[in-house]
């Protein structure tokens, strides 16, 4: 934490010094603090397993906090920005030494004078999902099941193009593995991706998102091909909804055409009561029957159902105090609850975020 300490102090100050003179330099950050209460208090205040954002219970903690810079002049661009908290552990315990603190750390070069055509390679936020890690962002405190288990960040190459309305955004991508800044031990295969996004209207936005890779060393590799669809749709100056389906396959074994197969629909409202004050409520089905991305060893597999519903208060512009109430229901007893196991699992969590 000290190197990372130093490592952001010095970002910041040598930003903050040449953006005085430099308007396409860009310093901001980001802090979100949050206290969970998990009803089926685990002993050891940790959210199940497959919770990996605000995953702490009992305790008031930072969930996320970056400070980040950025330059862009139009024909070059790039961002670094280094993060904090039990998010980043939870997500990037797999990456080796500082790794674990980069939220992003990329640089971009524009292709053609004429054409909005840019390369960019290094780390990025996820192209699969509406919900980021940043939390502000999001209508709903916590993540739905799928975002949770779907990469929330990346490494590799992106190629990517925009119509000059701004309508139109595709991109191709080149990455090193499912959510990975250093490739899986023994796997020599690349992965790929693409997104495509359609604004046909300011009030309606859809998307389609996709990834084919591979899982485990070359010997027993198993070819994984995940599909993400969703659409926000702006009803009115008040009211938003967005849909979202994810769709996943991935081979049994090396060379099997027998599949594992995972999806999850999510639904979301947001009612804006004023500039200040949304309420919003979230449903969602996630079923993974063999384990293709939640193990579970009871018989119906990982299959449940979440339901949320969340308040927010923004006293100025740039921060919010939130408060979400969220119940998972489970087929099956998968979850601890006490000394036994339940099929429920009921969550309260309170935070607050701002951003600068």
């Amino acid at each position: 934490m000290k190197k990372l300490f130093i490592l952001a102090t010095a970002l910041t100050s040598a930003s903050v010094c040449y953006a005085q003179n430099d308007p396409a330099i860009k310093v901001s950050g980001y802090i979100e603090t949050y206290f969970g209460y998990d009803f089926n208090k685990p002993t050891d205040n940790t959210r199940p397993g497959f919770v990996y954002s605000h995953n702490r219970h009992n305790e008031v903690n930072l969930n996320l906090g970056f400070i980040k810079g950025s330059y862009d002049n139009g024909l070059v661009r790039v961002n670094v920005a280094l993060m904090a908290g039990t998010y980043a552990n939870a997500n990037l315990a797999a990456e080796p030494g500082v790794l674990k603190n980069i939220y992003e750390a990329n640089a971009g070069i524009k292709l053609s004078p004429s054409s909005n055509l840019w390369l960019d390679a290094g780390i990025f936020p996820s192209h699969i999902g509406f919900e980021s890690a940043i939390s502000k962002d999001c209508w709903v405190l916590t993540r739905n099941i799928s975002s949770e288990n779907t990469p929330y960040y990346e490494a590799g190459a992106k190629l990517s193009y925009g119509t000059d309305d701004g309508k139109l955004t595709a991109s191709l991508l080149y990455l090193n593995g499912w959510q990975r800044i250093t490739r899986q031990y023994g796997n020599g295969q690349p992965a790929g991706g693409l997104q495509l996004t359609w604004k046909p209207l300011s009030s309606l936005s859809l998307n389609y998102s996709s990834y084919l890779g591979t899982e485990g060393a070359d010997s027993i590799r198993v070819r994984r091909l995940y599909h993400n669809v969703y659409s926000v749709i702006q009803v009115s100056s008040h009211l938003g909804i967005t849909l979202g389906f994810d769709y996943g396959t991935q081979q049994r074994e090396k060379g099997s055409n027998r599949k594992n197969e995972v999806f999850s629909p999510v639904a979301i409202a947001q009612y804006r009561i004023s500039s200040k004050l949304a309420l919003a409520a979230r449903a969602e089905y996630f079923h993974d029957q063999n384990g293709m991305l939640i193990a579970s060893s009871t018989g119906h597999g990982f299959n449940t159902s979440g339901y949320s519903v969340n308040i927010d208060y923004a006293p100025v512009s740039n921060a919010l105090l939130r408060l979400e109430g969220k119940m998972y229901n489970s087929k099956d007893d998968i979850f601890f609850r006490r000394e036994t196991l339940s099929d429920r699992n009921e969550l309260i969590t309170a935070s607050i975020a701002i951003s600068f």
